[in-house]
């Protein structure tokens, strides 16, 4: 059972082919990527051929109606014998916001848990830290980190544990101050005051910052006698991005 925020049927389909295993002998796909007609009613198309029945319900679908029709493909099904597959919620949150996007991972688990053998969400790196937190700490294990970042982050955890924990508490603010701060070579409480509403304080958010420079997301300007000056023009987003899904991994591994 497979819903598609992010990704058209064909797309998804031919995805499945380049897999060893090949695609499901069935699958139920619900589209929320495609565009559907003003007004139309949904209606399933079945594949027999390919053991594929799919429903369109377009990109203004609201999330009760997108869970609605998947509750549909339930029927007469016994629990723990479907996987509910979505693609991407980063475009839900991209549309509605984090909280809509989280909102709906919950209703689905919420819904689908007890039912489904499992429930597997996926989330792009489009996706804001945010979204990845946030929904990384309502399911049962998050998988895909990047193997370098999480040799990094072990790393990290086992020579530096004071640090590792500010990191791991802390990443989604730090990336959101170095990407809000307007300035090239900043001090931490620098970064602090570009943030709205700090879980931080600048003591903390250093030591958070001090992390990501050992785990290779962010660099130090100079050698500066006076306070650690970050270069935020050695920053690579990719990288930080990376650090916070190995860092919900192994929170979710815990």
């Amino acid at each position: 059972m497979s819903v598609l925020f992010g990704t058209d049927v064909e797309a998804w389909r031919s995805g499945w082919e380049r897999r060893p295993a090949g695609p499901p002998t069935r699958e139920a796909v619900v589209d929320v990527n495609g565009i559907a007609r003003s007004g139309a009613a949904a209606s399933t198309q079945v594949v027999p051929n390919n053991g594929l029945a799919y429903t369109v319900l377009g990109r203004d679908a609201e999330s009760r109606r997108v869970l609605d029709a998947v509750d549909d493909h339930f029927d007469g099904v016994p629990s723990g014998t479907v996987d509910v597959v979505i693609d991407d919620v980063a475009p839900v949150a991209a549309r509605d916001g984090v909280d809509a996007a989280v909102a709906f991972a919950d209703r689905l688990l919420g819904r689908f848990g007890d039912r489904a053998n499992r429930v597997a969400i996926g989330c792009s790196f489009e996706g804001s830290a945010e979204l990845l937190s946030r929904v990384g700490g309502r399911v049962d294990a998050v998988v895909g980190a990047d193997a370098d970042a999480t040799a990094a982050v072990e790393r990290l955890s086992r020579d530096d544990p004071t640090t590792f924990g500010y990191v791991r508490r802390h990443w989604v603010e730090a990336k959101r101050g170095i990407e809000t701060c307007d300035r090239n070579y900043p001090q931490s409480k620098q970064v602090h005051a570009a943030l709205t509403d700090p879980e931080t304080t600048p003591r903390t958010l250093g030591a958070t910052l001090s992390g990501l420079v050992t785990l290779g997301a962010l660099e130090t300007w100079g050698d500066t006698v006076g306070p650690t000056r970050y270069d935020l023009t050695a920053y690579r987003p990719e990288r930080a991005w990376a650090i916070g899904a190995a860092l919900e991994a192994g929170a979710s591994e815990e």
